[in-house]
């Protein structure tokens, strides 16, 4: 997935009201920017860090530029826009390019299921049960190489394990797909420690017949690919 508009660096000097970010271009110029992401962003929105923005001039939005990546001083990328993943795997999934999942030829979103809930893509496929696939974006990393989620308690994860555990019991194939927006990570676990429910719930969710798939992604300012599973 591109960026359909060329990203521009910029200097965070705050994020607050979870979806505002106060921004200094290099020109010297300070901007706000809408920050799609309602978790905590643990680790980064440290004043000073590097972040590229992407402009946009479009007369209904309020706000001209929206935060999409960090910037680390190892020049690695995180993306910080959890609307990034559903794109990106959306393309992914309908060129069979994610091998667990390439035998489904007819890719669905944002079908209705559970409990006025929404899976993010309902897979189908001839003489193959439906696969049910709910997404989450991953950003925390509290250890060198090492994806964590969630970043926060996510009462709203759990419940989503539940109902991917309603439909494997069903007979359906369920699938929790961990979506690591890292360029330096390449290990995944769960942070129990953060959300211990969370945690629990998924044990729960994985002994019903959820299966857990983690796949990497290649980042630059250019845009966001899927990359590589990682290795469980």
């Amino acid at each position: 997935m591109r960026f359909p508009t060329p990203l521009i660096p910029a200097t965070l000097i705050q994020r607050y009201k979870r979806f505002l970010a106060d921004c200094r271009l290099d020109d010297g110029r300070e901007v706000t920017a809408h920050c799609a992401n309602p978790g905590s962003m643990l680790g980064l929105v440290e004043p000073g860090m590097r972040i590229w923005l992407e402009p946009n001039d479009d007369p209904k939005k309020k706000l001209k530029y929206g935060w999409r990546l960090v910037e680390h001083a190892s020049g690695d990328f995180t993306g910080v826009d959890t609307s990034v993943p559903n794109c990106a795997l959306k393309a992914a999934l309908e060129a069979r390019q994610i091998a667990a999942l390439a035998e489904y030829s007819e890719v669905r979103a944002e079908v209705k299921y559970g409990q006025n809930s929404r899976i993010d893509f309902l897979l189908r496929g001839e003489g193959l049960p439906d696969a049910y696939v709910e997404v989450k974006s991953v950003t925390l990393s509290r250890q060198p190489g090492l994806a964590e989620f969630p970043d926060s308690v996510t009462a709203r994860g759990a419940k989503h394990l539940r109902e991917l555990g309603d439909m494997a019991e069903a007979g359906h194939r369920a699938v929790m797909l961990y979506l690591v927006q890292r360029t330096d990570c390449d290990r995944f676990a769960l942070a129990a420690d953060i959300d211990p429910t969370y945690a629990a719930e998924f044990k729960a969710a994985a002994a019903r017949g959820v299966e857990r798939l983690v796949i990497g992604t290649k980042i630059t300012p250019e845009g966001v690919e899927v990359g590589q599973p990682f290795i469980d």
